[in-house]
Parts: C-alpha cells; structure tokens; sequence
C-alpha cells in the first residue's frame, strides 16, 4: 500500500498530513503527482470526493520555494466563494510547518482588503474569475509571474457564465506556464479549452467519466408535484432516525425559500438555507452550520454541488433534479458516501424528470431503484403557479393590430391652412369664368 512517504514529500508536509491524520493518498492524488512534478499539462478527471485539491496542492507545495516577490507564482481559479475558502484553509494546513503566502479573493469581499492582502505579497493565489479581472483592471494584480495555473471545476464556471472571463485569464497570463486542470466531467466546451491553451495535456482518469461511486446507494420515488415533495420530505425527516446530515438539492432560489418556509414551523432550527442571493456571510455561516451538525439539513441550489468539503454527509436529496445536465447528478450524489463510508442518494422524481432519469441511468450504466411512496404521505393535489398547465380560451379570437402612425402628429397652424390659389392672372381668369356662369344660369 502507498503512503505519503512513498511521493518524496518533504518533511514539512509529511508533518503537515500527520498532524491532519493522513497516512495514504487516495489514487488520483497518487496518479497525479509524478505527472505535476514533471512539469508537464496535466487534466485529472474524478469524482466529487476523491481528494481532487490535495492531487494538486502536494505537488505545487512540494516545489514551492521561499520567495519575498509581491506577485503570485501560483494561480488557482475556482467558480465560488465558498470554494476559495475551502481551498486557501487547505493550503493553511500543508503549510503549517513551511513558508507560503496564500490570500483568497472573490466577488462581494471587500475589494480594498483584498487588494491590500494582494500588495502585501502573495505565493498562491485563489480566486473567483469575476474578482480575478476586478484585481488585473486595477493593475494591484499583474500576471507577469505566474508559473502554474489551476482551473478547479472548469465546467461549472462554465455553467455559472463566466466564459469570457476565463478566457481572458487565459489570454493575458505568461505563455510559458504549466496549466493544471481538475473536475468530476469533461463536456465538449471545456476539450475545446484544452486544445487551444494546454500543451500536450497528460490525462489523469481515475475512473469512467460520470461513473458514480459504488459506495452511494441510489433510490428515488416518483412524485407528482411539489406540495406532496414537501410532505415526502417532512415524513423522511420525522421518521427516519439516520438521516442526521442531509443534503437537498433544488432547481432554484424561490424553491429553496418556499421549502424553509413550508417545513420552517417544525424545523426551523435544523434546517439551513444556502443559495446566491444569501449575503457572503450568511452563505458561509450555513456551511458551517450543516458541518459542524448544528443543522441537520441544508437546502441548497447547485452553487455548491462542487468541490465543498461537506464531511459525514449521510443522504444527498434531490429534491429537484437537475434540467440541464446528467453529469450534475453525478456531482450531487458525491457529496455522500466519502471516505469509505455507504451514502444514500434519494431522488424525487416527476413526470417532466422522466426523460433525465433516463438520461443519468445511460450516463450511468445502472438503473436507479425506485421505491414505493410510503401510505403515511399526503398526495397534494394544489399545484404551484409553475406547475399549472397553461391554457387558452380558443372562442377568443385574435385581435388584429392596429397600425400606429409613427410620423409626427399634431394641428396645423392658421397660416398653413390656407388653400393655393395660385398668382394674380390665375385669380383674374377663375373670377371671370364665374361671373360668365352667372350671367348664363336661369333664374
């Protein structure tokens, strides 16, 4: 068996990973680490779970040296700010017993803090794309120095729509760098990244893409709508005594306040709510929260289906499935069934999900259970503003548009309302010709 002894860590680090309670690398991090310290481009594809940040930090630490430059040497994009957080805190725990200057920076800190922290000097630098531009345009960040850069769950920043904000960071960093790539899938766009700005990347692929872990137990219950969801959760909740830390995915914001506010009489101080519109502190105050167990559930969209280091995760729900992607089932379950212990991953699924349900079973390879609706939960036949059908009365006939005139419209003057009567000749003939018609009528 593999220990860390074995990756010719150096002492700081071997010290570092048992003050943490480590002894072996999982295996993307015991893949990924000759490929990194080769200097070669490297994309390490694995499941949510695997130790994914420590595959990349050990060997960016191991060849990190004492340095007083003010600018970064290493660059470590993420999609949230949770995410920044949770690596930066990793960082701090390798490097207890060396040197390594390492700030976080990322959308609604305090950008004059950030800048400060910045301009003290900084080794590793992690960070949000958007705040990343923000630093560059207000030249306290330069470039210049960069000699690895990470892009942790390119796919998600992706999703998130930061595109042209990563390409941009692309563009402007030195052309000789290592580049450092790390997500549980690949989808086209993000090769097409690849192929234009890697060189000659090394693949690590721990497993099949979207292949989930063999240690989550996969159910689902097909439910009709979203007031007999609520009443399935409620009834989970109340009765099932091992479901002490659990994990709800939505499709949106609104969904995730009118659950709280459903269940909010009978479990307000257990429940959790995390979503983008939560303020910077009360979306890091949930996390921690859930992870500490002072919540037993955390009601979250998929802003943090990512890369968050959730321990003890005991059941992943989703609540709604996801619209876009199957991949994004795949980084949802991940979130239990870590370090070799069984998750289950409960989903409730309607007829509108049938055809993604599908999709994540092919994705899959293995078809997920489904279990009978337990007799004690309440079929709900009110549906919400969403799930109503659409209808229109077809004895209403269409009316036709009016054109409107789109010169200007308003009242002559007096002086434009006369007639053209032409010059004085004109006039002589037009009097003459009516005195003859005069004269000839009869009386």
């Amino acid at each position: 068996m593999t220990t860390f002894k074995d990756l010719n860590l150096t002492k700081p680090l071997l010290n570092a990973l048992s003050d943490i309670g480590f002894e072996s690398p999982t295996p993307i991090q015991e893949k990924a680490f000759p490929v990194i310290m080769s200097g070669k481009d490297a994309v390490g594809i694995a499941q949510t779970g695997t130790g994914k940040t420590f595959a990349y930090l050990l060997p960016i630490l191991r060849q990190l040296t004492f340095s007083e430059q003010r600018q970064p040497r290493v660059l470590i994009v993420v999609p949230t700010r949770e995410l920044v957080v949770q690596v930066v805190d990793e960082v701090g725990k390798l490097s207890t017993y060396m040197q390594a200057r390492c700030t976080g920076v990322y959308g609604g800190g305090n950008i004059n803090i950030q800048k400060q922290k910045v301009y003290d000097g900084v080794d590793i630098l992690v960070a949000t794309p958007g705040r990343l531009i923000d630093l560059t345009l207000s030249r306290t960040l330069q470039f210049n120095s960069i000699q690895k850069l990470v892009i942790d769950e390119v796919d998600e920043m992706l999703n998130l729509g930061f595109r042209s904000q990563l390409i941009k960071i692309l563009d402007i960093l030195p052309e000789k760098r290592q580049n450092l790539m790390f997500s549980a899938t690949l989808n086209e766009d993000v090769e097409m990244m690849i192929d234009k700005y890697f060189k000659k990347p090394e693949y690590i692929e721990l497993i099949s893409r979207g292949t989930p872990l063999e240690k989550i137990i996969q159910q689902a219950y097909h439910v009709p709508n979203f007031y007999t969801k609520v009443n399935l959760l409620e009834h989970l909740l109340k009765t099932e005594k091992n479901f002490t830390k659990v994990l709800a995915f939505v499709k949106n914001k609104k969904i995730a306040d009118d659950i709280y506010k459903e269940l909010g009489p009978e479990f307000a101080e257990e429940i959790g709510v995390i979503h983008s519109n939560k303020s910077q502190p009360q979306r890091f105050s949930a996390v921690k929260k859930f992870d500490e167990g002072t919540h037993r559930v955390l009601i979250a969209t998929d802003v943090i289906a990512r890369g968050l280091d959730l321990k003890d995760v005991t059941h992943v729900i989703n609540f709604d499935m996801p619209s876009r992607e199957a991949s994004a089932y795949i980084h949802r379950i991940g979130r239990t069934g870590r370090a070799d212990k069984t998750g289950i991953a409960l989903s409730f699924i309607t007829k509108l999900n049938l055809p993604m349900q599908k999709e994540i079973e092919t994705l899959m390879k293995k078809k997920i259970q489904i279990l009978d609706m337990p007799e004690a939960v309440e079929i709900s036949e009110n549906l919400t503003q969403d799930e109503k059908p659409v209808t229109r009365d077809k004895s209403l006939k269409k009316i036709p548009k009016i054109a409107t005139p789109t010169g200007a419209f308003h009242e002559k003057k007096d002086k434009n309302k006369k007639v053209n009567l032409g010059g004085k000749r004109r006039q002589e003939n037009l009097r003459r010709i009516a005195e003859k018609n005069a004269r000839s009528r009869p009386f």
